[in-house]
């Protein structure tokens, strides 16, 4: 057994069994709708939809407390005393949850942080691979483990396309001038995470079910991602048929594991409903 724990955010949108089963702790992220803020994984991502719907207004969400990674910390620390922890942290440009881990951590000798420099289902893509490393190695040290995940980090690649642009527009990340443009004119952009950051790249124009297929056969060759794996991330709302183009694609094209992984409350509120994407790791 190895001397090591993985720790994540619940930003990353690992599912909870899957985390339960490679042994990775959860922090949560929080979102706040009106007066109140939740946990980030303790409601249903339908109440995102639905307080947007009513109000018209997305939910606020924010990173992880220092308190939040205290708690867990010390949690693994009384189980676990002689190990290790290592966190594989949600952009750091984005929210400030790696900043709150270096501060639970000042006290914490055992604990060691990495900006994975993804989001959603990119860091949760990285931190599956890491734990799959530690099984593989378990008798991995910290600074190998270090190195090694540094390297699937560089090697990480996610971009995602929203179905419109309406939570884009409530929250202050595009413009009404191109949120109108968007809806006339059917405009997807595709967002891309570079070094952290969500940036707006190309510009695909008609269905979901027609430039899906468009954009993991284009990204694929341009990221030269490796096909033994690829994750495919979706949110609430996207249709079934935009998920069979999406899978006849990756298939056709060579893929030879399809996992598919839903956003969860904090992507969600971001990127809205009917949103699709594709993560990867460049050879």
């Amino acid at each position: 057994m190895n001397n090591i724990i993985l720790v994540a955010e619940t930003g990353s949108d690992i599912p909870k069994d899957i985390a339960e089963e490679m042994g990775i702790f959860l922090v949560p992220m929080h979102v706040t709708m009106g007066d109140t803020t939740f946990d980030d994984g303790t409601f249903p991502v339908e109440k995102i939809c639905e307080y947007y719907n009513n109000t018209n207004k997305i939910p606020k969400t924010s990173g992880s407390s220092p308190q939040d990674f205290i708690k867990v910390f010390d949690e693994i620390h009384r189980l676990y005393p002689d190990k290790q922890i290592l966190h594989l942290a949600y952009s750091a440009v984005t929210t400030c949850s790696y900043q709150s881990a270096l501060i639970a951590a000042e006290d914490r000798d055992y604990v060691t942080s990495i900006d994975t420099k993804q989001v959603s289902v990119g860091q949760g893509a990285v931190v599956i691979q890491a734990a799959r490393y530690l099984k593989e190695n378990p008798n991995v040290t910290m600074e190998e483990l270090v190195k090694e995940v540094k390297n699937i980090c560089n090697s990480c690649k996610m971009t995602f396309i929203p179905d419109e642009l309406e939570y884009l527009r409530a929250g202050g990340r595009v413009s009404n001038a191109v949120f109108i443009a968007g809806k006339i004119l059917s405009i997807h952009p595709s967002i891309e995470i570079e070094n952290g950051y969500l940036v707006a790249k190309k510009k695909y124009r008609g269905k979901m079910e027609k430039i899906v297929p468009k954009l993991i056969e284009e990204y694929s060759y341009i990221k030269n991602l490796d096909k033994k794996e690829v994750y495919m991330l979706w949110s609430i709302g996207l249709s079934e048929t935009v998920k069979k183009a999406a899978e006849d694609k990756a298939k056709e094209i060579g893929f030879k594991i399809i996992r598919w992984m839903q956003t969860g409350n904090v992507i969600t509120t971001h990127g809205g409903p009917g949103s699709f994407g594709i993560v990867g790791f460049s050879k």
